[in-house]
Parts: C-alpha cells; sequence; structure tokens
C-alpha cells in the first residue's frame, strides 16, 4: 500500500521541502464579485507544475456560507489523474463558541484517509493539529492572532507536539496591492522537513487549503493591507 502511495504521489516523495499554491485570477469574480469555485497550481521550488487543484462546491454554497463553506478539493496531477481529495465538512465556529471547529480530511488515493487537519481551540491564536490516518496527533500549526501587513507575509509555524521546534511553515505572501484590494487571490507556501513522510507532506498540503479557505480580506488601502482569520 505505501509503495502505491509513494508511486501516485511520487512528486511529493521526490526531494521536494517547498510547495508553491498560486490560486488563478477568475475574470467573473473580479468584475462581479460574485464568488466561483477556486482553482490553484501547485509548484515546486523551481516555479514548475506538479499539481493542478480544483474547488468542487454549488453556486449557493460559495456565495451563503463564505469562508465556512464545506468543499471538496480535486487535486490533479499533469496527466489529470486525482491523485489527493481534500474534504472539508460544514463547520460554524468562532472564538466564543468552540462547538463545532474546523476540519479537513486528506484522502489519496480519493477514497482513502491518510490524515486529518483539526482546529484546536484557542481564544486568540489559531491553532490546528496535523493527525495521521489512525487520528493520532504528529504535528502543531500555530498562527498570529490578527494580522496587520504592510507588503509582508504572514507566516503559519509547523511544530513538533511539544511547541519546541519549528520543523516548517505555511506562508501567506504578499501579492500586491492591487491583487490585495481588489481579489481574493492568494498565494502561499508550504516549507517541510526534505525526510517528512509523504503521507504528512499531502496533509500539509491540506493544511494549507484549510488556512486557505479560512483567510478572508476585510478591506485595504495604499500601503496596508489587513487580513484576519474567520
Amino acid at each position: 500500500m505505501l509503495g502505491a502511495l509513494k508511486l501516485l504521489l511520487g512528486q511529493l516523495e521526490e526531494e521536494i521541502d517547498q510547495l508553491l499554491i498560486h490560486q488563478q485570477i477568475e475574470l467573473l469574480e473580479v468584475l462581479t464579485g460574485f464568488e466561483t469555485c477556486n482553482k490553484y497550481e501547485i509548484k515546486n521550488s523551481l516555479g514548475q507544475r506538479i499539481y493542478f487543484a480544483a474547488e468542487d462546491t454549488d453556486c449557493c454554497t460559495r456565495n451563503c456560507c463564505g469562508p465556512s463553506r464545506p468543499f471538496t478539493i480535486r487535486i490533479l496531477d499533469n496527466t489529470g489523474r486525482e491523485v489527493i481529495t481534500l474534504e472539508r465538512p460544514l463547520r460554524c465556529t468562532s472564538c466564543c463558541f468552540p462547538c463545532c471547529l474546523q476540519e479537513i480530511e486528506i484522502q489519496a488515493p480519493p477514497g482513502v484517509p491518510v490524515g486529518y487537519v483539526t482546529q484546536t481551540w484557542h481564544p486568540c491564536l489559531p491553532k490546528f493539529t496535523l493527525q495521521n490516518e489512525r487520528r493520532e496527533d504528529v504535528l502543531r500549526i500555530t498562527g498570529p492572532c490578527i494580522v496587520c501587513s504592510c507588503c509582508a507575509d504572514v507566516d503559519f509555524e509547523i511544530k513538533s507536539l511539544d511547541d519546541k521546534y519549528v520543523v516548517g511553515k505555511i506562508s501567506k505572501q504578499w501579492t500586491g496591492f492591487v491583487r490585495e484590494l481588489f481579489t481574493d487571490v492568494d498565494n502561499f507556501g508550504i516549507q517541510f522537513p526534505l525526510d517528512l513522510d509523504v503521507k504528512m507532506k499531502a496533509v500539509m498540503l491540506g493544511a494549507c487549503f484549510l488556512i486557505v479557505s479560512l483567510f478572508l480580506l476585510i478591506w485595504g488601502i495604499v500601503g496596508f493591507s489587513r487580513i484576519i482569520l474567520n
């Protein structure tokens, strides 16, 4: 099973310690503000596309549920084969009512869970736990409370379970004033250990998409962008 998984996720199994995720600009969304299905290119550190990701949701869900919406994201390799599926159920949470925390399931191949990302309640900080297929905790992610950035990236640190060691990070990259103000298009980067298990690399990819979905651009002015987490 593991050998088949490594063959399926060959690009992640290779000497890769960084992934870049670029959201594609949808002209209809820019002109009308009407939320469309998000699409992403996933690239290696050389800028070569290794995967393509597409959100699968209906119109009502996208425009009524906003950042909390449930979704399926299908990740395809360059041959068009679906290699990873991300399943996120509907969750309605806030720092005051942590009764139904965010979660995403990572499947590779589709239908076979290899890990989960679950939100850990905290009154101020966005925190998540990365779990293996047996629901055992493996790593943690801690992000900033409220981010006010001017031409700067926003980092979520990936840490050991005891919070002593930082083993990687997920970064929301500054894309420029025009994009930040007039679109919800985001660029993200993931850094992880080179020898990390291929399953956990896939789980980190799922964690990045969960964080992407939770980011909500509220407003921007010249030289200033404020981003908060739902």
